[in-house]
């Protein structure tokens, strides 16, 4: 029985999100990778957290090339009217400094509600997104306290109105996100500001501001409705009258981002964002202030490398969901620690993998002998030829039964997708032909491979696989040969119908007794045994590729050509399978 060791492990990692890089606190265990965001790591576009939820254009934190822009209603978060984005370039918000007399930074995007129980009822729902710190409702905030006024008073700030004048760029738009409304009993406020775009470029607006008139259009009394037609319309040059109210500004905190990372094709709901975002009617209770967090679970991930991204620097992990949809990309500080964490990663999957075993055998009914019993499973990454002599890899998931190979796009979780694979070739008729190193001498940094070889009835079918470590090429190894031998000894048996000397006969190899010819019989009977010679008696053996096979046993009939009416190579894979097991068996091979 294995001994399987498994490692615990901690530290600081970046993580791949929207094309940022972010710092999270990352935590190994037995069973699970977590990881707890802590801030954005310089680079490219600024320093400052990007929070835009929206998951239009993404997969799994990385860009597929789709992506559609900023829309009014982000399908999955609510109708339309939720979130208005006064722009159509999707972008990153920028909250003012000090300097620019702003009040925090980030990109706030959450689904926050301004009641406390029992105080301003939201569309007849009430939220408890109150933390017992705030001032929301104390005698000393400007939050009214009647049925009918605005929860949000514009009279009772300090802050004094200001002008501005922001002229639209050809593309963008305004740049900016809007809440609140009349019928949120709120002002219409600022929510987002995008980095380049026009308000931004302005440099006189905030997160926070309230939209007092758009052109000279009074909006202290609009709906959320009237104030986006109202900035839809307002032209190229635009004279926003604002008022900056420093009370909303908790309201805007930042959405747990990294928690709503997509996995095991889920995406799931952070508690901090369900329901309409401006109706100001959240579905879950005050969980805001927990920690960003992803806690995956590694059962059947597949931890890589350089596989989907170029890693000059020899930093970069990849780990895939069993799934097969998405991918958590994580940057170590250096190689060694590199190495490190994907060590400690790969060993805690690895350990997981009876436990997998045991699922997939349960639902196959394996203890009945009818059902396939499986033996091995786990991810690989097949070499796949692109035009132009290119090449590149795709995950796959390759599982060894009793009596076959199995090829899935994904962890074969159900019966129902057991009973879909990419391909199943037989293991008597598959053959291991290159086990090491994809280079002719091997090099440091050079790719670990093993190349299989199936007879079919087109000819032969070749397929190279990657594997990740030693430890990964050594167990496929001597599964796909103990494989091959089991199925030799338990299947003992293969025959076919053909044509010799213009009889019909059947040919018929034997794992112990070697190979009978028989007269096909004319009744269910059986036919008259033509000859039979033990493995020991072949002298030669060859076939065309298309349809004959040549045996030589030294015997009277000298050369026997057999058409199998069908490709030759089943039948030529088959006896190197019964051939390789009997030497194996006699130790003549290891």
């Amino acid at each position: 029985m294995a001994v399987w060791t498994r490692a615990d492990k901690n530290g600081q990692l970046d993580l791949l999100l929207r094309d940022r890089w972010i710092r999270v606190a990352a935590e190994l265990t037995r069973e699970k990778l977590t990881l707890t965001a802590e801030a954005e790591v310089t680079g490219q576009g600024g320093n400052h957290w990007d929070y835009n939820n929206s998951s239009a254009g993404l997969r799994n934190g990385m860009p597929n090339g789709n992506d559609p822009g900023a829309s009014v209603g982000n399908p999955g978060r609510g109708p339309p009217s939720s979130q208005e984005q006064v722009q159509n370039h999707r972008g990153r918000e920028r909250s003012g400094s000090p300097g620019r007399g702003g009040g925090s930074r980030g990109q706030y995007d959450g689904n926050y509600g301004l009641n406390s129980p029992g105080k301003y009822p939201n569309n007849g729902t009430n939220s408890d997104f109150v933390s017992p710190g705030s001032s929301y409702g104390s005698p000393g905030s400007s939050f009214g306290s009647r049925q009918g006024d605005l929860p949000v008073s514009l009279d009772g700030s300090s802050e004094a109105v200001r002008k501005v004048r922001v002229v639209k760029q050809e593309s963008g738009g305004l740049g900016i996100s809007i809440k609140g409304g009349r019928e949120n009993r709120m002002p219409i406020l600022i929510s987002k500001i995008f980095p380049g775009l026009a308000a931004d470029q302005s440099r006189a607006l905030r997160v926070g501001d309230a939209i007092l008139s758009v052109n000279g259009n009074d909006l202290r009394e609009a709906t959320h409705d009237l104030a986006v037609q109202a900035l839809k319309k307002a032209g190229k040059e635009v004279t926003l009258e604002v008022k900056y109210i420093r009370e909303v500004s908790p309201l805007f905190k930042k959405p747990s981002l990294v928690a709503d990372l997509p996995w095991d094709g889920v995406r799931p709901q952070s508690p901090s964002y369900s329901g309409s975002e401006d109706s100001g009617s959240p579905k879950h209770s005050s969980s805001s202030s927990s920690k960003d967090r992803k806690v995956i679970s590694l059962k059947m991930c597949f931890i890589s490398r350089n596989l989907t991204m170029p890693d000059l620097e020899n930093r970069l992990l990849e780990l895939h969901s069993p799934d097969g949809q998405h991918t958590v990309v994580l940057r170590c500080k250096d190689g060694p620690t590199a190495n490190s964490w994907f060590t400690a990663i790969h060993t805690n999957i690895a350990a997981l993998l009876p436990q997998t075993l045991a699922h997939i055998n349960s639902y196959l009914g394996a203890s009945a002998s009818t059902q396939p019993h499986l033996k091995h499973i786990g991810w690989l990454a097949e070499q796949v030829q692109l035009e132009g002599g290119r090449q590149q890899h795709r995950p796959v998931v390759m599982a060894l039964t009793e009596k076959d190979i199995l090829l899935f796009e994904s962890v074969p979780w159900s019966r129902e997708s057991w009973s879909m694979p990419l391909l199943t070739h037989p293991l008597l008729a598959t053959r291991l032909v290159h086990s090491g190193s994809a280079r002719s001498s091997p090099a440091q940094g050079s790719d670990l491979v093993f190349a299989t070889r199936t007879g079919t009835g087109r000819g032969i079918e070749s397929h190279i696989f990657r594997v990740e470590t030693h430890w990964d090429l050594s167990s496929w190894t001597r599964a796909l040969v103990q494989g091959a031998h089991a199925a030799a000894e338990l299947i003992k048996e293969v025959s076919i119908g053909c044509t010799w000397n213009r009889q019909d006969v059947r040919l018929t190899l034997h794992y112990e007794k070697g190979f009978t010819v028989t007269r096909e019989p004319a009744d269910p009977a059986g036919g008259a045994v033509l000859f039979r010679y033990p493995y020991e008696k072949l002298k030669m053996s060859a076939d065309d590729g298309i349809r004959n096979l040549y045996l030589d046993f030294g015997g009277p009939e000298g050369e026997m050509v057999f058409d199998l009416h069908s490709g030759p190579k089943p039948v030529v894979f088959v006896l190197h399978s019964f051939l390789s097991a009997k030497l194996t068996r006699m130790g003549l091979l290891t």
